[in-house]
């Protein structure tokens, strides 16, 4: 399977992304060990952080980038878009069998809206901050990005609930 990861990014000081340190490791190291292919932006923050934890694990990352940018030193094979942020977000999130979203911005929130847009699996990780949180008082029955209801956003507040999609 193709998990993507997305989240916030920026440099690994940022205090928002410091909070997360440790869960990034950990969620890069469980998808490495279950098998799975990493996909991230392949950048800084979040990013980097995951596929850290995947590649200590023996584990594939796959950065799909904006431009022409350098990917994080952690990527196995980094795949130049030539597109900007939003346009590489689609790639991204099309590429991925699930989503799991960490925190994250404006970038991180048009990630998730894409993901549920195009039917893929997406899982919020509680009490990250940012859009993952900010988003779940907006799902309708708490589990619905809009009344088409076209698949279901799931929440988990530790990497261990992940089981049940890995």
């Amino acid at each position: 399977m193709k998990i993507a990861v997305i989240g916030y990014s920026g440099n690994l000081e940022n205090s928002s992304i410091k909070r997360v340190s440790n869960t990034c490791v950990s969620l890069g190291r469980l998808i490495a060990q279950r098998g799975h292919i990493l996909l991230t932006g392949g950048r800084d923050g979040v990013m980097e952080l995951v596929s850290r934890g995947a590649r200590q694990a023996g584990g594939e990352v796959i950065g799909i980038l904006p431009f022409d940018e350098a990917g994080n030193e952690y990527n196995n094979l980094n795949i130049n878009t030539g597109m900007d942020y939003l346009m590489r977000s689609l790639v991204l999130v099309r590429s991925a069998d699930l989503v799991i979203a960490i925190g994250g911005e404006v970038g991180t929130l048009y990630e998730i809206i894409s993901a549920y847009a195009y039917g893929k699996t997406v899982v919020l990780l509680q009490g990250t901050g940012g859009w993952t949180d900010r988003i779940i008082p907006c799902l309708i029955d708490g589990k619905f990005l809009d009344n088409r209801r076209i698949v279901e956003v799931f929440k988990i507040s530790a990497l261990e609930q992940l089981d049940e999609f890995l």
